[in-house]
């Protein structure tokens, strides 16, 4: 069994005892977290398609924790013009891991 879910303009396809990596949702390691935008649920030879969501369906899962993906470098410079500009950006993430798909 599994489902396709919509977390933050993103989806995933999970199963029970996956761990996913979700834009950082603001909760702490332990939470209990419910996503219920559930797309698709495939059991078997059973499939449900939402139009676009599925009514009473949701994904319920608990954090595992937080953390900051792979440092993004930003370097912006222009050609005879003395004009560099250098950054940096790592992006938060909250992983989660999969306990129940309801449907």
């Amino acid at each position: 069994m599994y489902a396709v879910v919509r977390s933050n303009s993103k989806q995933f396809k999970v199963a029970v005892g996956d761990v996913i990596e979700l834009d950082a949702l603001g909760f702490e390691p332990g939470d209990a977290v419910e996503l219920g935008e559930v797309l698709m649920v495939v059991d078997g030879e059973n499939v449900q398609i939402g139009a676009p969501i599925i009514d009473g369906a949701s994904v319920r899962a608990t954090v595992v924790g937080k953390i900051r993906g792979p440092k993004i470098e930003i370097f912006k410079f222009k050609a005879k013009k003395r004009y560099r500009k250098h950054a940096g950006h790592k992006q938060s993430y909250t992983r989660v891991k999969v306990d129940e798909i309801v449907a």
